[in-house]
């Protein structure tokens, strides 16, 4: 850690996160009342936040501090900053959703801020709608414009003849429509993203084991694995059958040198193919996109592991970590799949993270 200002010894700063209510920064509240802090980022878009916070004292000869709703409310705007004052980062921007009250045994009422960022607004109604003619790039343009939102969009994919929202929010059918072109999904403020993965990119860093990274488990598991995805159709406008394959060809780009899942299935036990036959796809082009995004999908989770760093607000969905000092088999480039910024009284602040790989480094 950074700064030593105001009496910290070098290499010290204050952990506690900056909390904004309604756009207004509450430096009381978050020095005085709050306990715990949890920021969760995912591969699924729609960010949560829970902070929980002392409700008890004698402010203004109240007892319960927040029960009058004047500060902490149903569907006022909830932001978080982390970080050294040096770089500083905004984690979460969302609205409150609900509130939780505990009554415990051994301490004094809690109350528990529970807050989701702007796609809370895409999963409240379900519909059932078509559309028609269209690429899923333009799907989800008009989806964001609906609900008030600007999109950015840079996805792979086909012109589709019909794709049919059949009873889903339109974050689940966002999310439906973006893994089948292996893409992601996030908004910022209020902007929707929809980038292809390969594309993604959330900045780099570097996390050394018995440094700053201070704990990693991992697993390198080839129960899931396949040597290559088949999907099958029929080309409407050709009259006639479809049959597709995706494999490690895919893979090129992202194995530097390692040995991949498929690889090494094949090598120690057998081929294993996938058949696809819950999809209906009505094109070759279709098809390809539909096997190839499954295929990624599962090579990717060959290699997946679970770590710990001190407090990093740079550390993101998206973000390409290097760990080393790891050995040959483990250490290398890590895609981040989920982070989770968490703030307590105890261990202060401390970012957990989920990554994952498609090989495995040479012995």
């Amino acid at each position: 850690m950074t700064n030593g200002t105001n009496g910290a010894p070098p290499g010290y700063y204050a952990a506690r996160p900056r909390l904004f209510i309604a756009d207004r920064f509450e430096q009381a509240l978050g020095d005085g009342f709050l306990l715990s802090l949890l920021v969760e980022e995912t591969t699924l878009g729609l960010f949560r936040c829970e902070a929980r916070f002392s409700n008890w004292g004698p402010e203004q000869g109240k007892t319960f501090l927040f029960f009058d709703r004047d500060l902490l409310d149903f569907g006022k705007s909830f932001a978080v900053e982390l970080g050294p004052p040096d770089r500083s980062q905004r984690v979460f921007d969302g609205r409150i959703m609900a509130l939780e009250a505990h009554y415990p045994g051994e301490r004094p009422p809690e109350l528990t801020v529970l807050a989701e960022d702007r796609f809370q607004d895409l999963r409240m109604e379900r519909r059932t709608r078509s559309f028609e003619d269209l690429a899923d790039a333009e799907i989800i343009r008009q989806i964001a414009a609906q609900h008030g939102l600007t999109a950015e969009v840079d996805l792979d994919g086909p012109t589709y003849g019909v794709v049919t929202q059949l009873n889903q929010s339109d974050l689940a059918f966002l999310r439906e429509r973006v893994a089948a072109v292996d893409g992601e999904l996030w908004i910022e403020e209020d902007t929707l993203h929809a980038q292809a993965r390969t594309r993604r990119n959330q900045g780099e860093l570097t996390l050394q084991y018995g440094g700053n990274l201070l704990e990693f488990s991992v697993l390198a598991d080839l129960a899931h694995q396949r040597t290559a995805v088949q999907v099958s159709g029929w080309d409407v406008a050709n009259k006639q059958a479809i049959q597709v394959t995706a494999d490690e060809s895919l893979l090129r780009a992202e194995l530097n040198g390692d040995q991949s899942g498929s690889a090494l299935l094949a090598t120690a036990l057998a081929e294993r193919h996938e058949q696809i036959v819950c999809a209906v796809p009505f094109s070759q082009e279709e098809a390809q996109s539909l096997a190839d995004a499954r295929y990624r999908a599962r090579a990717r989770r060959f290699v997946r592991g679970t770590g710990t760093v001190d407090g990093e607000p740079a550390l993101r969905v998206g973000t390409t970590v290097n760990l080393t000092d790891l050995g040959t088999l483990f250490a290398g480039a890590y895609y981040v799949t989920l982070v989770r910024h968490t703030f307590d009284l105890m261990h202060g602040y401390r970012t957990t993270f989920e990554a994952e790989r498609v090989g495995l480094g040479n012995s």
